[in-house]
């Protein structure tokens, strides 16, 4: 864009030399003797920033949070650790274990958010269609540890080389945070692999869980133990898992569209049911088209998750005006309700896969409990209890 914006002013300046006849298009004065190069430039460059308008928001809104939660979990680490090296290879600790989970999402055709960082709790991806199997699910849980650990064998073996206590630490860390989230608690994820192993690893979690709170004393896990225990409950014990859900939306009615039917828009306080259809492509993603006869309108909605979808209801209408009052369009407040459907076949998995997530399971957890006992044995500050 700024390329082209110098080409523009060359072009026009090498037609204004001395002693060359301009051709009126060419003339870079106006009536009022201004250059019209800079003008033309600027008016270029705003129009491809409009036209590209719906690329660029939505990239710098992806781009935007990720990298100032990188960037604020890196400052939290580094003061709390007084060492910038300390501060800087942590948060690299869970960016690799978090590129981890979206490598193995997009080897399953899994489409997922950027890493987003939260100082002093970790890193987290968001899954924006559900797996359709335990299988799955759990192949994109380990790819984090897996790469995790890789990542943090390499700041050892660099510490080592270096003799930086720095980043034996960082190791040691990186070691300590991916076998950690390999407790069988969800939404660890240990507790996504064991449901691709067995989800008698539950049971276990839900132990040694409690131990680690004791052992610990770490809120954080506390409250994700205590999310867990409540999900097994509802799911196991309760019966509750099953209750209804409410999913909002809204759809956007131009007032031209209004005026072309030749309707009514109810106001604020309106109610109605609508029409709608629901499926499934073969990819696994859900689709409900939601219908509007009145007003010829059909929307269709994704579900991140399979829903058995009971009703879709209008809750109200905002008006939308212009400074003058006028009506531009009119806001439907909408809702999507229903009950969350799991797959009776989603843990019907082959015996020979559950063996081999769970050899890689037990052989990760065993090689990083070993890693952490080595770095421990060389007694460095900070190391150790």
């Amino acid at each position: 864009m700024t390329g082209n914006g110098h080409e523009n002013r060359g072009a026009l300046g090498n037609g204004n030399e001395p002693g060359k006849d301009v051709p009126d298009g060419g003339k870079s004065g106006g009536s009022d003797g201004k250059p019209r190069s800079s003008w033309m430039t600027w008016g270029a460059a705003a129009l491809t920033l409009i036209t590209k308008y719906k690329t660029i928001v939505p990239l710098l809104s992806k781009l935007v949070v990720p990298t100032f939660s990188m960037l604020a979990s890196v400052f939290a680490y580094a003061w709390a650790t007084r060492s910038w090296t300390v501060g800087i290879g942590f948060v690299a600790m869970l960016l690799i274990h978090e590129i981890g989970h979206v490598l193995a999402a997009r080897q399953k055709g899994l489409p997922v958010s950027a890493p987003v960082f939260i100082p002093f709790v970790g890193a987290l991806i968001s899954m924006k269609k559900h797996p359709r199997d335990a299988a799955t699910e759990a192949w994109i849980a380990i790819g984090g540890p897996l790469l995790g650990s890789l990542g943090a064998l390499l700041a050892l073996a660099a510490g080592m080389a270096l003799s930086s206590t720095d980043l034996v630490f960082v190791a040691y860390l990186g070691f300590f945070i991916n076998l950690f989230n390999l407790l069988p608690i969800r939404p660890l994820d240990g507790g996504r692999i064991a449901a691709a192993v067995t989800r008698w690893l539950w049971a276990v979690g839900l132990v040694a869980g409690l131990v680690l709170i004791i052992y610990l004393r770490s809120i954080l896990l506390l409250v994700i133990y205590a999310l867990f225990a409540y999900e097994l409950y509802q799911k196991y014990v309760s019966g509750r898992a099953k209750k209804a859900r409410v999913v909002p939306f809204a759809i956007s009615i131009p007032e031209e569209h209004v005026r072309a039917m030749n309707v009514f828009v109810p106001g604020e306080q309106h109610h109605r049911k609508l029409d709608f259809a629901t499926w499934t492509e073969l990819d696994g993603t859900q689709r409900v088209e939601v219908i509007w006869d009145s007003l010829a309108i059909r929307e269709t909605l994704s579900l991140q998750e399979p829903f058995l979808v009971e009703e879709v209801r209008v809750t109200g209408i905002r008006h939308v005006q212009n400074e003058q009052g006028d009506v531009m369009r009119y806001d439907a407040r909408c809702e999507l309700v229903g009950i969350p459907h799991e797959n009776d076949r989603y843990h019907d998995i082959p015996a020979r896969v559950r063996w081999a997530f769970g050899a890689a399971y037990f052989g990760l957890a065993a090689v990083l409990a070993a890693l952490m006992a080595a770095v421990q044995r060389m007694h460095l500050p900070g190391i150790g209890g």
